[in-house]
């Protein structure tokens, strides 16, 4: 039960990490002397992020203070379950007369099996798979970036089974670099979900190509790039974006780094002001993992070299509503590059 309960002194990132950690995706904010305080949950960690709050700062104002309990001996699993429904709760605390939590109840001790997630199965998902993959050289020599072998699967096939797993079936391809090598690939591989690809006869970055797709799809659609796991709950993220009322969402990884040095700031006349030891900066970091709504697409220049950065500047620029979903950076692989590829690959 430990691994559940946390201080209000935490640090926002602190509770990223033991909310990954957990599949209850629930946390129990306790005193010294275990009395319940509250519970914090993934989507509270996102709206205090949203609202501007830093990941070093404490969860102490975020964290909800009047929770649903359950008390010790006087309820029923009826009540219980009800309870868990009601509410959409993944698990309930249980406390005793001091208020003091003594467990839990989860929605699996409740109904026998995992909250059921609803599928996107009709929900399309675009890779974008037609660069070079320069900063995997040689390898990418041979072979296109998609079809980099980790462990026993190519990068594609981590990816794309991330979005089976939540019931994904469609799943649309941009190639041009190696693209016969790609094609032939899914051609013996026989998936299980539908692959279709989208030719580039010439480079068109990272969404360039995308502008053919702008009539096609009526509802949101992902985007994903083809050197990155992301590890999300894929209907959590899509839910969000509509909610949201977005446009464009973006998964963006929250990154808390320290620098092991003295850091000399100066003054307006030049001089030392001061040294500051071992400074701490975090920021959220672009994963390459995207919803779009299809109007989106119209913004896309017709046979044009075009990035996502560019998109999402326009995007805004057009008044759209462009919107962050923040992770854990435990969630979010990039293999793109040697030295994310070899610190990653055991991890995956």
């Amino acid at each position: 039960m430990n691994k559940l309960l946390i201080s209000q002194n935490l640090k926002i990132f602190q509770v990223m990490k033991k909310l990954g950690a957990t599949g209850e995706r629930i946390l129990f904010v306790v005193d010294a002397d275990k009395k319940l305080l509250g519970t914090i949950t993934d989507g509270d960690v996102r709206r205090g992020i949203l609202s501007g709050m830093k990941i070093n700062d404490s969860v102490k104002s975020l964290y909800f203070k009047r929770p649903k309990v359950l008390l010790k001996g006087k309820y029923s699993i009826e009540e219980a379950k009800n309870l868990l429904r009601k509410h959409e709760l993944n698990a309930l605390p249980i406390i005793n007369k001091n208020n003091c939590i003594v467990n839990y109840f989860t929605w699996k001790e409740a109904f026998g099996v995992i909250k059921k997630q609803r599928k996107l199965i009709k929900v399309p998902v675009i890779v974008m798979a037609g660069g070079k993959g320069d900063r995997l050289m040689p390898f990418t020599k041979v072979l296109p970036k998609p079809l980099i072998p980790i462990n026993d699967k190519t990068v594609i096939e981590h990816i794309i089974d991330k979005f089976t797993f939540y019931g994904a079936k469609k799943f649309f391809i941009t190639v041009n670099y190696k693209s016969r090598i790609l094609k032939s690939f899914f051609q013996e591989l026989q998936p299980n979900y539908q692959v279709k690809f989208l030719d580039e006869t010439i480079p068109l970055g990272t969404v360039g190509g995308l502008r053919v797709y702008k009539r096609k799809f009526k509802e949101p659609f992902f985007v994903t790039n083809c050197d990155i796991i992301v590890d999300i709950d894929y209907v959590d993220f899509y839910d969000f974006h509509k909610k949201n009322k977005n446009d464009l969402t973006l998964v963006a990884s929250a990154r808390n780094f320290e620098i092991p040095y003295g850091i000399c700031e100066l003054d307006a006349n030049g001089k030392l002001s001061k040294i500051n030891e071992k400074p701490k900066q975090n920021f959220l970091a672009n994963t390459g993992l995207y919803i779009l709504n299809p109007k989106v697409l119209k913004l896309v220049p017709k046979n044009k070299f075009y990035h996502m950065t560019q998109l999402i500047h326009e995007a805004k620029k057009s008044g759209m509503n462009v919107g962050i979903y923040p992770i854990d950076d435990k969630k979010w692989v990039d293999v793109g590059q040697w030295s994310e590829y070899r610190k990653n690959i055991k991890k995956i």
